[in-house]
């Protein structure tokens, strides 16, 4: 550690050459420590990002995504006095809200060390600072997931997409969550189509709760005009 220059460990003045050599120094001992506190921050970082898209099956693209945003909050001092694996399982949350790719805020939280409400916390944090654009939530795209889930088959899904098409052109879908929606259009098509799937299965599968899913179902109902 090399701290302020004066004397010598004599109390001897050292001299003027000697002293801007170890000012000189000690600017760059100051600048290593920055960045390998930096690249232990990453190193730590990449490793929860890699452990959180291995149980999530995240694919690559999706994983170097929420790596870049979170390089941003790192630079922009956002993960200073708060813990590395909620910016982490935020940033991926992020990534995968981005690419829309069906993975819900539940779902990397049964995978993190980290609670909701602290995750939540961050990538709320990380949207007004990072300035990230996210794009309109899409229900038609969560039913493949929800479906396989439960084992529905193609024909039943096809159902489900037709009544959130129908609906978002009545615009009964604004400002609702699209889990839920898709989960509701599921139970809906199931019933149309006779495959025998409970409310709690498919809320289980969807990661919402059954109130949730009566809720959407009843407006779905009434909008469309559905008779089931």
């Amino acid at each position: 550690m090399i701290g302020h220059v004066g004397k010598d460990a004599y109390g001897r003045n050292i001299p003027l050459n000697t002293k801007l050599q170890m000012l000189r120094l000690r600017k760059w001992q100051f600048r290593s420590r920055i960045h390998s506190s930096e690249d232990r921050n990453l190193a730590q970082a990449m490793s929860e990002l890699d452990r959180l898209c291995d149980k999530l099956h995240i694919p690559p693209p999706i994983k170097e995504k929420a790596a870049v945003i979170y390089r941003k909050a790192l630079d922009l001092g956002l993960v200073r006095g708060r813990s590395i694996s909620a910016i982490a399982a935020a940033s991926l949350y992020a990534a995968c809200r981005i690419t829309q790719t069906p993975r819900s805020l539940h779902e990397i939280t049964q995978q993190s060390p980290i609670e909701k409400k602290d995750i939540a916390r961050c990538y709320r944090l990380m949207l007004k600072d990072l300035n990230l654009q996210m794009p309109k939530p899409d229900a038609q795209m969560r039913v493949p997931k929800i479906a396989a889930s439960v084992g529905i088959g193609e024909k039943t899904q096809q159902t489900a997409v037709e009544i959130l098409r129908r609906a978002e052109k009545l615009r009964t879908t604004a400002g609702k969550d699209p889990m839920g929606l898709a989960a509701a259009a599921l139970y809906i098509a199931c019933v149309i189509n006779q495959e025998k799937r409970t409310q709690k299965m498919i809320a289980d599968a969807a990661g919402v709760t059954e109130v949730t899913i009566r809720n959407r179902y009843k407006g779905l109902k009434d909008a469309l005009d559905l008779d089931v």
